[in-house]
């Protein structure tokens, strides 16, 4: 998993050098008829996750930071799809659950989406859009107290997000700022509620 994530790094930082250096305007080559771009995104969220243990359901929360990288073509003007992967900062809380008393909780989170995008009205350079993604999710959750034994697991769950944004779209390339909705199916679900700033860089 780290050579995949080092080596996927290694492309999105590399791509834009080629796209920027381009002497023309917008897209330089097309795939399909459609035209690639990379982008980098980096925000801040709030992570609620539903933990439950010996019978009890707790809410464990955090303000975390996260970090976007993606590869998509733009279909047409107005819609684009992008395959993303995100790292999350790790969340950290505890919570009282009853007789098992204080238990610390963390959980590390790492998704990979498909998501598409549609950009409406017709302005050339700011244009309102919002978006869908489905994917998987790679989660490691933590726990332990006094009174409980240390536990671990990591497991892959279904993942989905939603968002509204605004795009400026400068040709070459474009700025994006965006707030997301993320659903992951680990526990009793954990919901991730973030914003962040983006840069595409269009071929």
């Amino acid at each position: 998993m780290k050579k995949l994530v080092v080596s996927t790094l290694a492309v999105l930082i590399a791509c834009p050098a080629f796209a920027i250096n381009h002497p023309d305007q917008g897209s330089s080559w097309k795939m399909w008829g459609m035209d690639p771009y990379v982008g980098l995104r980096g925000g801040l969220s709030y992570t609620n996750l539903n933990y439950k243990y010996d019978g009890n359901k707790e809410s464990i929360t955090d303000w975390i930071f996260q970090g976007r990288a993606a590869l998509g073509l733009e279909v047409c003007d107005t819609v684009r799809s992008e395959m993303e992967w995100t790292y999350y900062g790790k969340t950290s809380d505890d919570a009282n659950f009853g007789a098992a008393g204080r238990v610390d909780v963390d959980a590390k989170l790492q998704t990979l989406l498909w998501n598409n995008y549609m950009e409406f009205a017709s302005y050339k350079m700011v244009r309102p859009f919002a978006g869908l993604g489905v994917g998987m999710a790679f989660a490691d959750v933590k726990r332990e107290g006094e009174l409980v034994p240390h536990h671990s697991e990591s497991k892959t769950r279904f993942a989905g997000m939603g968002t509204v944004g605004v795009t400026f779209d400068m040709e070459r390339f474009a700025v994006d700022l965006a707030a997301r909705y993320t659903y992951v199916d680990i526990q009793s679900g954990m919901h991730n509620f973030g914003g962040d700033i983006g840069i595409r860089f269009m071929f």
